[in-house]
């Protein structure tokens, strides 16, 4: 499918690898041209290396972490007028809520609550007056289902999601949209857990690791980047214009609703 974006320009945060990067990759795909971010500096030019030589299309490097304002400012001032904002932050590590101060709940509500709202607000006008605009928020599954020892993740990402679905409703009718997408278990170093930075995963020991993860999900397999990225490029498609306001998981059928 034709996704009737080549040639958008697209911030796509922490986007150097998991599932930012699987949305960066699909974008580009598509043809749209890709700010890229990490924290990590050789990661972030390694993906932004594959960007170029997979797809052929523009991209920028902006190193650092994403709820820093000085590096927001540096990914608008890459991309001044984007069409697309991805918004992507990594969560609070799962910690008992007892153990949380102040200090440590701010940081997570600025990470996964303040940060893609104050990127939102720096983008959406001049969205609406193109008359095009896409936002695609990386929240998680724990917005509708609390994982225990992610309480601080699961509540500033609920608040970003109620926050956003009034905003989602004014500028529609501009076809500008906002919407989230929830992932569930998708093999990232997330779910890998604890690692040195490079090493290689034992095949066996992964394929241990992959089956007792996915044991409860119905699909009985982790989901990848690569298709969650697919979906979030079709989020930001001409062929999604009437869709806003939105959560949708995707979690294999992990979290059971009829509605």
């Amino acid at each position: 499918m034709d996704l009737g974006i080549r040639g958008k320009k697209a911030i796509v945060c922490a986007s150097s690898k998991g599932l930012g990067r699987g949305c960066a990759m699909a974008l580009a795909e598509a043809g749209c041209d890709i700010v890229v971010n990490g924290r990590n500096a050789e990661l972030v030019a390694k993906t932004a290396a594959e960007l170029r030589e997979r797809h052929g299309v523009a991209v920028k490097e902006v190193v650092g972490d994403v709820s820093k304002p000085e590096v927001q400012k540096a990914l608008l001032a890459a991309c001044p007028d984007p069409d697309i904002l991805v918004n992507n932050n990594g969560g609070p590590p799962l910690r008992d809520f007892r153990e949380l101060d102040r200090t440590k709940i701010l940081e997570g509500v600025t990470q996964n609550m303040v940060t893609p709202i104050e990127l939102v607000q720096a983008v959406i006008d001049g969205m609406a007056a193109r008359g095009f605009g896409r936002i695609v928020n990386i929240t998680s599954l724990s917005v509708y289902v609390p994982i225990p020892g992610l309480d601080l993740s699961s509540g500033a990402r609920a608040g970003l999601t109620s926050f956003l679905a009034g905003v989602a409703r004014t500028v529609v009718d501009r076809n500008v949209t906002i919407n989230s997408l929830l992932p569930g278990k998708l093999d990232t170093d997330r779910l890998r857990g604890p690692h040195e930075a490079g090493t290689v995963e034992d095949p066996a020991a992964a394929a241990a690791r992959k089956t007792r993860l996915s044991a409860d999900v119905p699909a009985k397999r982790l989901g990848t980047p690569e298709e969650f990225g697919q979906i979030c490029a079709f989020l930001c498609s001409v062929h999604a214009g009437y869709l806003t306001g939105q959560n949708i998981p995707v979690d294999g059928g992990l979290y059971v609703s009829a509605f």
